[in-house]
């Protein structure tokens, strides 16, 4: 104080006589920035305004008045911090305006005052007081609006307005005067803290002052001012033992907390109203729109951020569904459990900012503790129970020598609740991006500055360090989803900040050493040699530093990728490093598989590393060759190598450049593989791969054609063998595209015919019928074909099967052969009485027609085979019709074959036939009568109808219909209706 009041008296003769000050309780306005001006400000933003009956000595008026006109704040950013969620930038804010920043309080109170809104202000010391007109709409009338600010070493510490707005932040009236006092400062009338006007006045002004004033609101002040007087006339009272008095225009004391105005009433509202929403209505983003703020206060320093944050954690702590859920045992929502990984974030920032005394450091730690204490409150992996298995217990004789007794991390840095790695990043990224006074710079080649240290390594490379190191770490991945998808989501998030870091030589550097250190660095590191079962893949990570190494040092960047490449918690044994040591599989939970739900994506990772690899190695033999043995090692997947396989054919075959021999023989000993892995199990994909494996094959060239069918029974099933594999090879699509001569053509069908017999005897079922149509043009090979179909008729196919093959023989012109075969087809099948509507009706009547077409013998050799197969009546009477339309063999091949004549009824083999059908019709008539229903009547007598006419047939039949009508009328007379209905049509 005495050394501020010597300054001020040192000086005072100056700014008295020279600058043109106002005296007593004047306004003023002030040039800015003279060299009093900018002492007053420092002084200001440091140090309070004090009541005058507080000092020991007088400090000049113009130094007072300085202080207070610098005490205001000066920057629009603070001002928009606290009245909207969007800073809008450095200064006003103007940038980036739309339809929903027009409703911020910053934008309107921007608003108003451009549209000379603002009236009436005044500031007396450090209170700033006016009136803002909100204008008429057309649904709200005019609205005035008195409006009054306090503020202390450049923070507004209160504020009040008439429209009585409640809500986090400042309304738009307030802002308007705010920056009114901002942009327009010459505008406002100064006067400094009325204690200090008080101070200047005798007895007989005071008591002048004193009246007026009462007297002007006599209503409002009267009472309280005859209970002062009451209370300062009285020795004893109170008030008197107090020393001075207080004034609120006068700034705080020298002691008193100094910070913005917070409503922090409004603030536990707000968030217990988000929380109760559970995530609805857009609550979760209202509350990350709050911890950006947040955020925002930290980064400007501001100790309302601490406080804000300690607002909204005793509301999340107050949430009664924490109590729910651990009574039920069940776990937050995975949106709920983000929020509490961000409280828990922002709260580490706060914690580590090295501005905080140790004093408010050990204030948020008893806090801190008192929460952790609550029962309800979560743990930072989501679970009820903190237990980690024990590590020693875990390992075999994760190995406990020397140098191994602690192999891994059960926490790792990236994915961890409070993502310190991160959170370092961003803090290094920043400050090394900043250029503040005082501090060494230089200029990157993005031409970005960066701030150095002493020792002259930047900051920006301390953070690219840093996040090598974190993610490159060999960490445990933990338990539960949430845990494990936030472990990948933090990982790339972190590589996409790296990403945005332009790589300079310096960093290159960094980038090697890091490289070479994971490569050798033991168990500690993701990318040494010994890996164990349960560590987080590298696969993400390594990709990037892949890219980022490649250009400068192409073999650091494979040596990594491939390293990377491996997947342990996939193998059966521990991953192959040193052959010279025992490898065993360590788990950090014994007699447990682990549950990796984010298996899928940590493969598709891997499947991208080795995309890229295949990519950059393109023209590189050597190189090609050491990535496929890497994705046959250790990728498990046939989809993925499956993926990698296409990748590798189209980045062979680009347009724009002739076919990569070497890369198109990896894609298809890729494509081999997965014909291997996926041969005996099921897969959607598997008739999609054939197809691909041949057209691969084509590009490479004949002899891989000829290679894939040679070794047909290691890649495909007889069945793809054939009607995919040798039909496709056999094309003239094929020939045309491989430009082959006579004799290459017929080497290659002779592969695919071998491969068609082959598949025919181990599947005749299937193949039988390919084969047949691969060998047409081979009068030994279709033979052999259609032999081995006769072996396996017999047993080994289905009658449709044999249908099938017999309707093609007759189709290619071999009439017997399809005879013989639909005769054997016929001994498989069995149609009863009901199956009217089978759909091996039309493959019987189509032998039955061959059959007739032949000739007599023909037909009588099939018609015992139908009668002994066919119990179906209306069948066997469309037959037997069909065979008395026509001449037997009127379309046989030799004339001798036809009589000429039609087929008796009364003799073989349609005798046989007729009575077959009289009998089925019987059958079937007391099979429908057992469990018949009255809507069933009509279609009933329809069928006797059908019945009849085939009793016609017989010499006999009337008398043998009608003694069929009797036997029903006696057996059944208890249905009244049905034999009514039977007489009426019958007699």
């Amino acid at each position: 104080k005495a050394t501020f009041s010597r300054q001020g008296q040192r000086a005072g003769g100056t700014l008295c006589g020279g600058s043109g000050a106002a005296q007593g309780g004047s306004s003023k306005t002030l040039s800015p920035e003279s060299l009093l001006d900018i002492s007053a400000r420092k002084v200001a933003e440091k140090w309070p305004f004090q009541r005058v009956e507080e000092r020991f000595e007088r400090i000049p008026e113009p130094v007072q008045r300085r202080i207070v006109y610098w005490s205001f704040p000066r920057s629009e950013r603070e001002i928009c911090m606290y009245s909207s969620f969007n800073t809008g930038g450095e200064d006003s804010g103007t940038s980036g305006e739309n339809s929903d920043e027009t409703r911020l309080p910053f934008r309107r109170g921007i608003a108003l005052l451009e549209s000379d809104c603002v009236d009436n202000v005044l500031q007396v010391g450090f209170h700033l007081s006016g009136t803002v007109t909100e204008p008429a709409t057309a649904s709200e009338p005019e609205l005035v609006c008195s409006v009054s600010v306090s503020f202390d070493r450049c923070k507004i510490t209160a504020v009040t307005c008439g429209c009585g707005n409640k809500d986090i932040f400042y309304c738009a009236h307030v802002v308007a005067l705010a920056l009114y006092r901002v942009r327009k400062p010459e505008q406002v009338k100064l006067h400094l803290p009325i204690s200090e006007t008080l101070f200047q006045m005798n007895r007989d002004q005071l008591q002048k002052f004193v009246q007026y004033l009462i007297t002007v609101h006599h209503t409002e002040v009267l009472p309280t001012a005859q209970k002062l007087a009451d209370e300062i006339l009285s020795t004893n009272s109170e008030i008197n033992q107090v020393h001075g008095a207080p004034d609120p225009t006068a700034g705080a004391s020298v002691d008193d907390e100094n910070c913005w105005h917070l409503d922090e009433e409004q603030v536990q509202e707000q968030v217990k109203l988000f929380l109760s929403q559970g995530g609805y209505h857009g609550s979760g983003k209202q509350l990350n729109l709050l911890f950006s703020k947040v955020r925002e206060m930290l980064k400007m320093r501001d100790s309302n951020g601490a406080r804000m944050l300690t607002l909204i954690t005793e509301q999340f702590m107050g949430d009664p569904r924490l109590a729910l859920w651990r009574q039920q045992g069940t776990t937050m929502t995975d949106k709920y459990r983000q929020l509490w990984d961000e409280l828990g974030a922002l709260w580490m920032c706060i914690v580590l900012n090295p501005h905080c005394k140790s004093e408010q450091k050990c204030v948020w730690l008893r806090q801190l503790r008192r929460w952790n204490g609550v029962d309800v409150c979560p743990w930072e992996d989501g679970n009820h129970s903190n237990e980690l298995p024990n590590l020693t217990h875990a390992l075999p004789h994760e190995l406990l020598h020397k140098g191994m007794t602690s192999v891994t991390n059960m926490e790792g840095w990236v994915g961890h609740p409070l993502d310190p790695i991160g959170t370092l990043f961003s803090t290094l990224l920043d400050t090394g991006r900043g250029d503040e006074e005082g501090r060494n710079a230089f200029l990157d080649f993005s031409g970005k500055s960066q701030r150095l240290l002493d020792d002259g390594q930047s900051f920006v490379a301390l953070a690219v360090e840093t996040a090598l190191i974190g993610l490159g770490q060999q960490r445990v991945m933990p338990d539960g989803l949430y845990a494990q998808e936030k472990v990948c989501r933090n990982e790339e998030q972190l590589l996409a900040k790296l990403q945005e870091v332009e790589l300079d030589d310096a960093l290159v550097k960094i980038f090697r050493k890091q490289a070479i250190f994971l490569l050798e660095a033991g168990p500690y590191s993701g990318l040494g040699e010994l890996l164990y079962r349960e560590s987080v893949p590298m696969h993400t990570f390594a990709k990037y530093l892949f890219t980022s190494l490649l250009p400068h040092d192409t073999e650091l960047a494979y040596k990594i990728a491939l390293r990377a490449m491996r997947l342990p918690v996939l193998e059966s044994m521990a991953p192959s490093g040193d052959l010279s040591r025992p490898h065993h599989i360590v788990s950090m939970v014994p007699n447990r598989y682990p549950r990796w739900f984010t298996l899928s994506h940590i493969e598709s990772q891997q499947c991208e590393l080795a995309s890229t690899m295949l990519t950059a190695a393109k023209g590189d033999g050597r190189k090609l060759e050491t990535v496929l043995e890497s994705i046959q090692k250790n990728i498990h997947s046939s989809s993925h190598i499956f993926k990698l396989a296409q990748d590798a054919f189209k980045i062979a075959t680009l347009m724009d450049s002739l076919p990569d021999i070497t890369l198109l023989k990896v894609s298809l000993e890729l494509g081999l593989q997965v014909m291997r892995m996926t041969l005996s199990t099921l897969n959607w994909r598997r008739r999609e791969m054939v197809r691909w494996l041949v057209t691969c094959a084509t590009e490479v060239g004949v002899y891989a054609l000829d290679s894939i069918m040679q070794s047909w029974f290691t890649l495909f099933t007889p069945t793809e063998a054939t009607s995919i594999v040798a039909t496709t090879v056999m094309s003239n699509t094929t020939i045309v595209r491989l430009h082959l001569d006579c004799h290459q053509q017929e080497n290659l069908a002779s592969s695919a015919r071998t491969l068609a017999l082959q598949c025919t005897m181990k599947d005749p079922q299937n193949c039988a019928l390919s084969a047949l149509t691969l060998c047409e043009k081979d009068h030994i090979a279709f033979e052999t074909a259609y032999q081995i179909v006769l072996d396996a008729a017999v047993t080994g196919m289905s009658y449709t099967q044999l249908f099938t093959i017999a309707r093609y023989m007759e189709h290619r012109g071999y009439p017997m052969r399809a005879y013989k075969l639909a005769t054997l087809a016929m001994a498989h099948l069995n149609l009863s009485y009901n199956q009217d509507t089978h759909p091996a009706i039309n493959d019987v009547l189509w032998a039955c027609a061959l059959s007739h077409s032949l000739g007599k013998n023909e037909l009588t050799a099939v018609i015992p085979l139908v009668v002994k197969s066919v119990k179906c009546a209306t069948v066997l009477s469309d037959i037997l019709r069909r065979c008395t339309l026509t001449t037997p063999g009127m379309v046989a091949l030799h004339s001798r074959r036809n009589s000429g004549k039609l087929m008796s009824l009364d003799k073989a083999p349609l005798r046989q036939l007729l009575d077959a059908t009289i009998g089925a019709y019987i059958n079937t008539t007391h099979s429908r009568l057992t469990h018949i229903s009255p809507r069933h009547y009509s279609e009933f007598i329809e069928f006797l109808s059908k019945a009849r006419e085939t009793f016609l047939m017989a010499q006999d039949g009337h008398i043998q219909f009608t003694q069929f009508i009797d036997n029903l009328k006696q057996i059944y007379k208890g249905k009244k209706k049905l034999m009514m209905l039977v007489r009426e049509r019958f007699g």
